[in-house]
């Protein structure tokens, strides 16, 4: 049988102070709590927080003050500022002249309109014209012939009458002597009657017929002429066969092709003048009330920015955008081509010195008015009002102050959530 140990333990008795196992339990906690003091705010923080977020799923930015320019942005396409369409004066046949891509100088022949039609029509209006002018001269000749006519028949009555009168005179002188009886006295009282009448009938039936031969002369003048107009016009469609360039400039393209048959007004190529350039914009329909000619816009291209001015509206409205037209306000950049493809800001309205934030998707999902405030890991949900937003930034009326940062991702990640723990 083992004895017990019992004989052989001796009483110790305990010394003054704490033990050493109570010193090493105390100064693990003192430790423990040192450790847990930088911590405190996180833990704080953590037990405050509605649901935590990842900080590499959010989008932060921070409230500044400055200018803001609400603008709109728009689609361009860059077109020539002088670029019309050519088309076909007549019907016929087309033979072109030059080739889609190809340079053209001012006058330089594109394309010609084969029309016999047209040049028949011509010939015989020519033709027409010639047979009138020749009436006209026939008519001119024989007026004069007439005129002289009748100037010789009113002389020859003019000498008849002197010689009755003459010979009335010759008559009253005898009868004064008593040499001739009364008979013969009236016979010649009455030539000089007859002969006054018959000049009277000369010179009254000339002035007539002078005045019906000038008339026909100046009708037939007047269709001379009409036929002269009718002639004229059709050697300026004839001319118009004739396609030339109304500038220097590049063939864009060619409608038709070479010895086509082509109706009156069909088109046929168009050329663009590459000295001058403009930007066609297409703006929002919701903006149409807020764009007017003499905005300020900025042309983006190839990474630099352009001066412009918004020079036109269509006051209709397609497929929900408004058409507009940009000129560039100074300097034109190099090397731009028909239909290259441009970004536009209109500028609407310029606001300095406001409290504003980049734009982000927080925007439309809560509506304008809420906001996550990032400070100290916690993102703490906050009410704001926003006013006028350009493309990249919005205007901030309340709620936010210079040098906070805000969250600018959609608020529907954080389910609603009143504080949210951002993880680093």
């Amino acid at each position: 049988m083992i004895q017990e140990t019992q004989s052989m333990d001796q009483i110790v008795a305990r010394g003054p102070g704490l033990s050493r196992r109570t010193r090493i339990l105390l100064g693990a906690a003192a430790l423990l709590l040192l450790c847990l003091i930088p911590l405190w705010p996180s833990l704080r923080r953590w037990s405050s927080a509605e649901q935590s977020i990842d900080l590499s799923r959010l989008r932060l930015a921070t409230v500044t003050r400055g200018d803001l320019e609400r603008d709109v942005a728009a689609e361009g396409r860059v077109v020539a500022a002088n670029h019309p369409r050519l088309f076909s004066p007549a019907q016929g046949i087309a033979g072109l002249h030059v080739k889609a891509g190809e340079s053209v100088h001012r006058g330089q022949v594109l394309a010609r309109i084969e029309s016999p039609e047209l040049d028949s029509q011509l010939a015989q209006e020519r033709s027409r014209l010639e047979s009138l002018e020749s009436e006209l001269s026939r008519s001119r000749i024989g007026a004069r012939q007439s005129n002289t006519t009748n100037e010789r028949t009113l002389e020859l009555r003019r000498v008849q009458l002197d010689a009755a009168r003459r010979e009335l005179e010759r008559t009253e002188k005898l009868m004064a002597d008593g040499l001739v009886n009364q008979v013969e006295l009236d016979r010649d009282r009455d030539a000089v009657r007859l002969a006054e009448v018959e000049l009277r009938q000369v010179e009254e039936g000339g002035t007539l017929q002078r005045e019906s031969l000038d008339f026909e002369t100046a009708d037939r003048a007047r269709q001379v002429e009409r036929q002269r107009l009718v002639v004229a016009e059709l050697e300026r469609r004839v001319r118009e066969l004739t396609i030339a360039s109304p500038f220097d400039g590049l063939v864009a393209n060619v409608e038709v092709q070479d010895r086509d048959a082509v109706q009156p007004n069909a088109p046929l190529l168009t050329v663009v003048d590459l000295s001058e350039y403009e930007i066609e914009v297409r703006i929002p329909d919701s903006y149409a009330d807020d764009v007017a000619p003499g905005l300020p816009a900025v042309i983006e291209l190839g990474g630099k920015t352009w001066k412009g001015t918004l020079t036109a509206v269509s006051p209709e409205v397609s497929n929900s955008q408004v058409l507009g037209t940009v000129h560039f306000a100074g300097e034109v950049p190099d090397g731009l081509r028909q239909s290259q493809r441009v970004s536009v800001r209109l500028v609407l309205e310029h606001k300095p010195n406001v409290l504003k934030a980049p734009r982000g998707p927080f925007l439309d999902s809560g509506g304008g008015r809420q906001v996550y405030v990032l400070a100290d890991g916690l993102a703490t949900l906050r009410q704001i009002r926003t006013g006028a937003a350009s493309v990249g930034e919005v205007e901030i009326l309340e709620g936010l102050e210079a040098g906070e940062r805000i969250v600018l991702s959609d608020l529907t990640l954080f389910n609603g959530a009143k504080t949210v723990l951002v993880r680093q």
